[in-house]
């Protein structure tokens, strides 16, 4: 305890203190393994983004040097594993396939992919949100709408689509 006298000042610095550490320790092991780490990429590196802010908000409430460390030692087994995942999806496209979502097409060429929008759980409603985002004014300039990877949505207008840009999109060929 830093104030053992005073239970409620003592929580409230020792939570700002431990929650400042645990974050030095957040940029730290980005220096070390690199931005990768915090993209939201894949699925896994959202799941590792929040798993890392989750630790970080248990090691604020830490009561014991202990517990704090044993936050330490997990974040540095999420950055480990993060590491070796990317690593071994660069390597092998199986599993690649296991751990990455296929990006979908919701929308070509003006036009709505129910099946596809069925598929993903995507309503037109949402769709045309995203439009309106990226300031399409006219549907029939719409070359393509992507359900990326991490959840993200991809509005791709204007006079001509490069295919490459849909390539290992599900239902693009």
């Amino acid at each position: 305890m830093i104030f053992p006298d005073q239970p409620l000042l003592d929580a409230v610095v020792r939570g700002a203190a431990l929650a400042a550490l645990g974050l030095l320790f957040v940029v730290l092991f980005v220096r070390v393994n690199g931005l990768r780490s915090l993209s939201k990429m894949t699925p896994f590196d959202f799941v590792m983004t929040v798993a890392l802010g989750s630790l970080v908000a248990g090691g604020a409430q830490a009561s014991e040097w202990s517990a704090f460390w044993q936050v330490v030692a997990g974040m540095a087994g999420l950055f480990v594993v993060q590491f070796a995942a990317a690593k071994l999806r660069r390597a092998s496209d199986t599993a690649e396939d296991a751990m990455q979502n296929e990006p979908v097409l919701l929308m070509r060429d003006g036009d709505f992919c129910k099946d596809a929008m069925r598929t993903a759980r995507v309503a037109e409603s949402d769709v045309v949100a995203k439009l309106r985002e990226a300031n399409v004014l006219d549907m029939s300039e719409v070359r393509a709408v992507v359900l990326e990877t991490t959840g993200d949505v991809s509005v791709l207008h204007g006079d001509r689509l490069d295919d490459r840009l849909v390539e290992n999109v599900r239902g693009a060929g």
